[in-house]
């Protein structure tokens, strides 16, 4: 655990009492905080309270005598599309609030530092698509190459649960925008930003509020060094107001497809081969294609950004390329499943809107895609131009027959379940061919969350290798 700094004899309230807020209070009262919590569920209220703490209705006035600080989890709304009647309540009296991301970045470092060796790190990512990856590929090439090294954040571990720095430790965090946008603290040592494409647009007002909550993390405090990938205008634009001149290497540009040769620093992917340079010299070389689980350009993207921030805590190139080749990759995200009679079951659940669904697609060549679920705005039209190694679509859920009008010619059957999509899929491929289940859609029609739909097709998937 951290415990909070410069809470000792304050009374902070938390708002939420799901799996960070628990870890959030505990730590504010191992900092000696007093501490007030509520949470709008009447069953997690008396389940926090039967735990030991001291709950106090925030929806009244007089709860609030003496509090210095409401700390809230990340899904509440605080701001868009309306802020929280309790945070809406810290805001008219003039309460500072903060969540968990903040009070970790305010406490992490320690006065016993001063006795390492080496300092302690921390390495935030954020982005829209490819950050779980991403974090957990450092993380990985850290344990590998012998660094000390936590995971949390969005992934793993909340922050505030991890364990006091160890000498040269390096933390690595992954953030999403709605633990970006609140935090009243950030200052990681290496800041990574994947890329941007258009998501939880409601809670940040538009697109324009999603970037800004983004930016955050380049912005407030600014890391020593920035990890940007380039292959949008937003990153653009980020890698442009970080940098101070051309010869400015404290940004590090990333790319999926460019040549970035005269950039200070930079790692780019060109052809299925990583490239470093700096000071337009290449410096190293590393052959991605061979490399089971990082398959297709969005994960060579996020080999290019874990790379870079590796580098940029004094890894070699070539310890790092040995780590990548013992990364399994992540459950849910272009996962290996199974191979069956020369057929590839490839589990991408994570991949819930269009952008990540047509990175899965491009990473294959003859595909047997399942998709579907709960669509979300704007459909998947836009992947029309990544269905020409489509055989045929099986589509499951709530949203089955109007993917089936935006297809087009691509050969597909209504399947309805998971049940149906896998059998038929199973039925009709043929050797060489991927069975690939990258839904472009939520899973909330017929799974609690994404992780379970994919489970649900990896036992599918498992059961076919029994028979």
């Amino acid at each position: 655990m951290i415990p909070v700094q410069g809470v000792e004899d304050q009374t902070v309230a938390v708002l939420g009492l799901g799996r960070s807020g628990k870890a959030t209070a505990a730590a504010l009262q191992a900092g000696g905080a007093n501490v007030i919590a509520w949470d709008d569920s009447v069953d997690t209220r008396e389940a926090a309270e039967a735990e030991g703490l001291h709950i106090a209705d925030l929806t009244r006035d007089e709860a609030w005598h003496g509090v210095t600080m409401l700390v809230t989890s990340p899904g509440i709304s605080h701001l868009y599309p309306n802020p929280h009647p309790v945070i809406a309540r810290a805001y008219a009296l003039g309460i500072p609030v903060d969540n968990d991301i903040g009070l970790f970045f305010r406490s992490y470092a320690e006065a016993s530092w001063a006795e390492f060796d080496r300092s302690p790190k921390v390495i935030a990512v954020t982005g829209s698509n490819g950050k779980s990856t991403t974090t957990a590929l450092i993380h990985h090439i850290l344990e590998e190459c012998g660094r000390p090294s936590q995971m949390g954040g969005n992934i793993g571990t909340g922050v505030l649960s991890l364990e006091p720095a160890q000498d040269g430790e390096v933390v690595v965090i992954e953030l999403s925008s709605y633990q970006t946008e609140l935090a009243r603290a950030l200052t990681p040592d290496v800041a990574v930003f994947t890329n941007l494409t258009p998501d939880h647009l409601d809670r940040h007002g538009g697109t324009g509020g999603y970037f800004a909550a983004k930016r955050r993390l380049f912005a407030e405090g600014g890391p020593d060094r920035a990890v940007i990938g380039i292959d949008e205008a937003e990153g653009l634009y980020l890698a442009g107001q970080l940098a101070t001149a051309p010869s400015d290497d404290r940004v590090i540009r990333v790319s999926a497809g460019q040549k970035l040769d005269r950039a200070a620093w930079s790692v780019f992917v060109r052809k299925g081969f990583l490239a470093e340079y700096r000071k337009g010299r290449q410096v190293a070389s590393i052959d991605l294609r061979g490399i089971a689980g990082l398959p297709g350009a969005h994960n060579h993207q996020n080999a290019c950004a874990a790379y870079a921030a590796c580098r940029a805590v004094g890894l070699a190139p070539r310890e790092i390329e040995a780590a990548f080749h013992s990364f399994a990759g992540l459950p849910h995200r272009s996962q290996l499943v199974a191979e069956i009679d020369g057929v590839r079951y490839v589990n991408d659940s994570k991949a819930t809107n269009v952008d990540a669904a047509a990175k899965a697609l491009q990473a294959f060549e003859r595909i047997r895609w399942i998709a579907g679920g709960l669509g979300k705005d704007g459909g998947i039209a836009a992947l029309t131009p990544y269905l020409e190694h489509v055989s045929k679509a099986y589509l499951i859920g709530h949203s089955a027959r109007d993917f089936a009008l935006e297809i087009g010619q691509t050969p597909h059957e209504i399947s309805e379940t998971m049940e149906q999509a896998v059998a038929k899929a199973h039925a009709e491929a043929e050797p060489g061919e991927t069975v690939l289940l990258a839904p472009a859609a939520a899973s909330f029609d017929q799974y609690p969350n994404f992780e379970k739909r994919g489970e649900h097709f990896t036992a599918l998937v498992e059961g076919l290798k029994a028979r």
